[in-house]
């Protein structure tokens, strides 16, 4: 008994611990991009950012530790009922509750480990996670400022800076337009040649301007204008937009950051209980789930024999949807007063476990259910034997058929080990892809089901929804299904002495992988292809509907917010205008309250301030006609002009009304040719285009990645072939998470202009190209 139970405890471990490290890693994903930015602009130390991922990881384990036990149970007795090995055991006499005790070791392990995580560990992380964004609040901000782009999220400040260098601890930035939006139909304006920004405190940002001036203007009296210069100043920025409360109690901190002492005591206190009372029960509950899960995952895993670890993956799936949308939902009713906290947060639990009783008893006795999840197993058994390389004779497949192309086509390609070799890697490959995908659109749908209760949102927007998300998924994991199909494919020839017996033929191994490197040639391309023509379109689509679902309003191309614009720029390639409008009617090309600033080229000192109530684009002229305004010129320190007008025209400003309609659109859903010509006409107009043109060479480096990743699969397979696809699988896992931290350094080291776009873009390629090659060099063929 004791080698059973040793026996099934490693099969379930292994599995349980695999899919464990892809859930968490599944969810960690949407944090990476923006952590590895704070490294690169210097905002954190490593450390810093060793510390993010801590305070990060606690909150995942929280929903990821009951899916691993799940997924280990699943797939451990599933695969030991795929090879009889279940009946084999039960045959030597061990019964259901033998299994329950074995498997009952992992789940109450999992169980402890994660209640210690939801009730101590995990409210610490996210209280210090919460003290860790405050701190890092107005260092973030400095962050997101970017050279010649208008950062308007500051609080009634609007920042715009021709350069900016980013240091330890702070930045520094050139040329720096700072415009106070307290009234926002006369902002007050300060100009500076540098300006060194440091954190504050408060969530504010200290600047220390140099060689600057400052103009305020009255704003019911525009002849009250004071120009005032300086060496050197200190100005404050908030950076929240929110607004300023410095009495926070601790009451008011986000409940999950609460300690257990605090939350038992705002859950038994008086006034508003309920949300206290539910997160109370939740930090019970989720670690429960490990228990309860168990309970049903053993009756199904011994129940799946023909499947195998398909049918177990696919019962886990929907097991685990099925679990959190319970939870969700009944938490929801809850919040909404509908149940009691104990019904709404433990109704999951109660029902799977109440399910997980039944099945042990029918597994028993025999019955309905477990007959029809065996059919199920039957069924999911039968699609995987489809998908394998039949050669039925006539077929297009069968060796006589494919003999004859050859010879009319005079090729000895592809011969039938390279159609035996291809069809276990694309069988492979469509089996992970549909996983993955699967994963993908069930953590979105848990990240959106708040959004979707709160907004009542219909199911039928929410499908549609993922539907069209489908395909972003399908681009960005396609070179991941493409490394872990080929570390499944080839681990299992070499596990099954299948690669020997090719090579004992006198196949080399560069011949046997061959086919298998142009079937990922062919999916780099078939991605280019699909991001050219049918991926832009889909994103827009997906992104209009989650700001739906969201309650936000639909995004479009045009943004009427974005009131602040630079002019077009002359041969020195710096604006010499910066345009503020509170209005602009694009059907009319008409302004409302105008304002112009007109700068010394190369200095950044302001010469010229155009205000107009309205201002209109006349045809018949080719030329802006400002109403109602005035114009105010200035030599150093001093006004040197001003004046009124009724009607003015200004030749020297050459921006047509086009200029202001210019579409905002993200890379993503263009094109490569659109992205370029997009990045053209801004360019042309004096935007900085630095991202997107790191952006435009990702387009064609990401799809290489099929390709590079299957090159460097090859020797991984070989190495760790002997232990099975789980090794395969962690070793997949494993890269995926190495290539993808690397990718976003680069792709931020380009984003800051500290690597030129191209090399930013292809260095992932290059990197995982070369040691793929050196590896597979080193492998005897």
């Amino acid at each position: 008994m004791r080698i059973f139970t040793r026996y099934i405890l490693r099969e379930v471990v292994g599995y349980a611990l695999l899919g464990g490290v892809l859930f968490t890693f599944i969810l960690f994903m949407k944090y990476l991009l923006a952590l590895m930015e704070l490294a690169v602009h210097g905002a954190a130390s490593f450390v810093d950012i060793l510390r993010l991922i801590a305070y990060l990881l606690p909150s995942f384990f929280t929903l990821t530790i009951p899916m691993a036990v799940l997924i280990g149970i699943l797939l451990g007795l599933s695969r030991l009922a795929a090879d009889s090995e279940i009946t084999a055991m039960r045959a030597s006499g061990m019964g259901v509750l033998s299994f329950v005790r074995i498997v009952s070791i992992v789940a109450v392990l999992a169980w402890a480990v994660g209640l210690v995580n939801s009730l101590y560990v995990a409210p610490r992380a996210t209280a210090a996670l919460l003290q860790l964004e405050t701190q890092a609040a107005s260092g973030a901000a400095a962050i997101e400022v970017q050279p010649r782009i208008f950062y308007e999220d500051f609080k009634n400040y609007v920042v715009y800076v021709q350069d900016v260098l980013p240091g330890t601890g702070g930045s520094e930035w050139k040329n720096v337009f700072l415009a106070d939006l307290s009234q926002p139909a006369t902002p007050h304006i300060i100009t500076a040649k540098e300006a060194l920004v440091l954190p504050g405190d408060q969530q504010t940002l200290r600047m220390q301007l140099s060689d600057g001036s400052r103009h305020d203007i009255e704003a019911k009296d525009p002849n009250q204008y004071d120009l005032h210069h300086f060496d050197s100043t200190e100005q404050d920025i908030q950076t929240s937009q929110q607004e300023e409360d410095t009495h926070l109690s601790r009451r008011d901190t986000p409940t999950q950051a609460l300690s257990m002492s605090e939350l038992w005591k705002y859950a038994h206190g008086s006034g508003d209980t309920l949300p206290y009372s539910i997160e109370l029960h939740r930090r019970f509950s989720y670690p429960a789930a490990c228990l309860v899960l168990m309970l049903v995952g053993v009756p199904l895993g011994l129940s799946s024999k023909r499947g195998g670890k398909g049918t177990g993956f696919a019962i886990t799936l929907v097991l685990v949807f099925a679990y959190y949308i319970l939870s969700f939902v009944g938490s929801a009713l809850a919040r909404q007063g509908k149940l009691s906290p104990f019904a709404g947060v433990w109704g999951a639990n109660i029902i799977f476990g109440v399910a997980g009783i039944l099945l042990l008893q029918q597994l028993s006795r025999g019955g309905f259910a477990l007959n029809l999840v065996a059919s199920a197993g039957s069924a999911i058994g039968k699609l995987f034997s489809k998908a394998r390389p039949s050669r039925p004779e006539g077929s297009f497949g069968s060796g006589a058929r494919m003999q004859r192309l050859r010879r009319a086509l005079r090729i000895r390609f592809p011969l039938i080990l390279d159609e035996y070799v291809m069809g276990n890697f694309l069988r492979n490959f469509g089996l992970v892809l549909v996983s993955l995908v699967g994963l993908f659109l069930i953590f979105t749908f848990f990240e959106l089901i708040g959004d979707i209760i709160k907004y009542r949102v219909p199911f039928v927007t929410v499908g549609e929804y993922l539907l069209n998300l489908i395909p972003f998924i399908l681009y960005h994991v396609t070179p991941l299904c493409s490394l872990v199909a080929v570390l499944i494919t080839f681990g299992a020839f070499s596990r099954t002495s299948e690669l020997t017996a090719m090579k004992a033929t006198g196949i080399s191994l560069y011949r046997i992988a061959a086919p298998v490197l142009l079937v990922a040639l062919a999916l780099s391309a078939a991605l280019f292809a699909f991001d050219e023509t049918y991926l832009p379109g889909a994103n827009r689509r997906q992104e209009a509907l989650r700001a739906e679902i969201k309650g936000k309003p639909a995004q479009t191309f045009r943004r009427p917010d974005h009131k602040w614009m630079s002019g077009q720029t002359l041969g020195n390639k710096e604006p010499t205008r910066i345009f503020y409008y509170q209005f602009f009617d694009p059907d009319k090309n008409a302004f409302a309250n105008l304002t112009v600033f007109e700068f010394q080229p190369g200095s950044f000192t302001l010469t010229r301030r155009i205000f107009a109530t309205s201002a209109r684009w006349d045809d018949s002229v080719g030329r802006w006609v400002f109403e109602n305004g005035w114009q105010r010129t200035f030599s150093g320190e001093v006004t040197s002009s001003y004046q009124e007008f009724t009607i003015n025209t200004f030749p020297e400003i050459r921006e047509q009304p086009g200029y202001f309609k210019k579409e905002d659109r993200q890379s993503q859903e263009m094109s490569y040719s659109e992205l370029a010509g997009y990045i053209r006409d801004l360019k042309q107009s004096g935007f900085d285009t630095t991202r997107l043109r790191v952006q435009l060479n990702t387009k064609i480096a990401y799809p290489l990645m099929a390709l590079v990743m299957a090159i460097l699969a090859v020797p991984f397979a070989l190495s760790t072939g002997k232990r099975g696809g789980l090794a395969g699988m962690g070793a997949g896992i494993g890269v995926a998470i190495a290539y993808w931290v690397i990718a976003a350094i680069f792709e931020n080291l380009g984003n800051v202009n500290s690597l030129p776009s191209i090399l930013a873009a292809w260095s992932p390629d290059i990197l995982f190209a070369m040691v793929g090659s050196y590896l597979l060099l080193r492998v005897p063929t």
